[in-house]
């Protein structure tokens, strides 16, 4: 939102919220620690980016099923490190939904 003026994910997490009767909580997760850019980063390097970076309101998330969007999965260190906080704020389970997924320039494959 600060880099690009608008929340990219929340121009498809609102309206998919809306069509299924789902709560939009775009405030139960949020960075707790600024983390420099993966740009460049390996897998473990970004895993170490994004420990405890993220934290989660409780009040919103526990006891809650949790679908957790991001626009880029590249290694997934981020979604895994929100969805550590989500579970550990007490949310009952947590799915995540890509818009996109990065696949060769990172070593990455489909399977």
């Amino acid at each position: 939102m600060r880099e690009r003026g608008y929340n990219q994910v929340a121009l498809v997490a609102m309206p998919l919220a809306d069509l299924n009767g789902w709560q939009y909580a775009p405030r139960a997760l949020a960075r707790v620690r600024e983390t420099r850019s993966q740009v460049g980063l390996t897998a473990e390097q970004r895993k170490e980016n994004m420990q405890d970076a993220f934290g989660a309101e409780a009040r919103q998330v526990a006891g809650k099923d949790v679908l957790l969007m991001d626009d880029v999965a590249t290694t997934g260190a981020t979604l895994s490190a929100c969805a550590r906080a989500l579970l550990g704020a007490g949310a009952k389970s947590v799915c995540a939904l890509t818009l996109a997924r990065a696949l060769p320039h990172h070593g990455l494959t489909v399977v």
